[in-house]
């Protein structure tokens, strides 16, 4: 019997225009020279994504600069829009549009987030395992299955133990698979701490000069000691 259903090809090609809204902090000091400037992409959680920019300065960073803090780099701080999730070839995009527009340090950029935007730190050290000096996800979750992929990165992993929406195990796990593959892992336990283990992280100077401290070409804790505190 002759076939009625005959094999077929299609090829096409679909271009998607993409809009983000994102806050931008340049340092003190940022128009009189012509230095490049360590630069840190800041992602928010659930509860702020839409469009508006507002919700963005709650948490973190972008809170702190709202209340006058000074910070020694660049701040991209991007909201999510409704109903999405952080995709990477995005964030990934934005970040290639500051570097031309703006005197970015390349050895030096870091990413940062909590939550829904910890999850996205941990995603964007996977996407771009070359890219970021450090890394600092809180109170977030990933892939334990690739993980180990970034155990070159140093990493300093905060989270709740109380924390109910995303498990304290969700970071935990990652930690003890990175320490055991011989990652440059650090894991700041608040024992006491639900949900919001991110303000005493942001407000903690010692996050910073940490991060700082890490570049692309001189990594701080080159011997990939893995340490744990509690707070």
């Amino acid at each position: 019997m002759k076939s009625r259903q005959l094999p077929k090809h299609f090829t096409t090609e679909i271009k998607t225009q993409i809009t983000l809204d994102y806050l931008l902090y340049l340092p003190e000091g940022y128009s009189k020279t012509g230095k490049k400037w360590p630069l840190v992409l800041f992602l928010h959680g659930a509860g702020e994504r839409g469009s508006d920019l507002s919700y963005v300065k709650r948490h973190g960073p972008p809170k702190l600069v709202e209340q006058g803090k000074s910070f020694p780099f660049i701040l991209v701080s991007p909201q999510c829009p409704d109903d999405s999730v952080w995709y990477t070839n995005i964030l990934g995009s934005l970040l290639d549009e500051i570097e031309k527009k703006y005197n970015v340090d390349k050895e030096r950029e870091y990413v940062t987030g909590l939550s829904m935007g910890g999850n996205g730190t941990w995603k964007m050290a996977e996407r771009y395992p070359n890219r970021f000096a450090a890394i600092a996800p809180v109170c977030g979750w990933s892939n334990l299955e690739t993980v180990c992929k970034l155990k070159h990165i140093p990493i300093w992993v905060f989270h709740g133990k109380k924390d109910r929406i995303v498990p304290f195990e969700k970071s935990e796990v990652l930690v003890k698979a990175l320490k055991k593959c011989g990652g440059n892992i650090q894991f700041t336990v608040y024992p006491n701490a639900a949900h919001d283990s991110w303000t005493e992280t942001y407000n903690n100077q010692e996050f910073y000069d940490w991060m700082l401290k890490n570049s692309l070409d001189r990594k701080e804790g080159k011997d990939n000691t893995s340490s744990l505190t509690q707070r």
